[in-house]
C-alpha cells in the first residue's frame, strides 16, 4: 500500500494545478468570446495591437468596422478586439463655472512672471551643449 501512496501523491500534486489552470483559461476564453459577440455600435474598444476606436458597424458575424478618427473607418476581425474601454471626456464639454476659473487664472499672470520664465529659458539654452557633427565621408 505504501508503494502506491508516493506515485499517487505525486500525480495529485501535478494534476490539481494543471486542472485549475485549464479551468481558469476556459473561463477567460468564454469571457473574451462574450465580449466580442456582445459588441454594439458606439462602443469604445481597444484592439490587440493597441489601437483605440469606436465601433461603427457590427452587421457581419466575423468582422466589425471601427472608426479610428472622424471619418476614417477600418474593418477588423472581431477577435482583434481586446477590451471595451471607457469613453474619453471631451475637453469641449466643460461647464461654464470651470471655464470662468480658467479665464481668471490666465488673467492673473503678470508681465513679471513672463519675464522670469523667459529669463529661465534663456539660461537653459545658454547652458545646453550640442555635439559636433560627424562627417561620414571622411575617414
Amino acid at each position: 500500500m505504501s508503494n502506491l501512496l508516493l506515485p499517487l501523491l505525486l500525480m495529485l500534486v501535478v494534476a490539481v494545478p494543471l486542472i485549475m489552470g485549464t479551468r481558469k483559461q476556459k473561463r477567460a476564453q468564454a469571457a473574451q468570446k462574450e465580449l466580442q459577440t456582445g459588441l454594439s455600435e458606439g462602443d469604445r474598444v481597444m484592439t490587440t495591437s493597441g489601437l483605440y476606436g469606436t465601433v461603427a458597424d457590427t452587421s457581419s458575424e466575423t468582422t466589425i468596422d471601427v472608426e479610428i478618427a472622424p471619418g476614417l473607418v477600418t474593418t477588423w476581425l472581431r477577435q482583434a478586439v481586446r477590451e471595451k474601454v471607457e469613453p474619453t471626456v471631451d475637453d469641449g464639454l466643460l461647464d461654464t463655472d470651470s471655464t470662468e476659473v480658467i479665464e481668471d487664472d490666465a488673467s492673473s499672470i503678470t508681465d513679471a512672471d513672463a519675464a522670469i520664465e523667459l529669463e529661465a529659458a534663456e539660461k537653459e539654452k545658454a547652458n545646453s551643449q550640442s555635439a559636433t557633427p560627424v562627417e561620414h565621408g571622411n575617414k
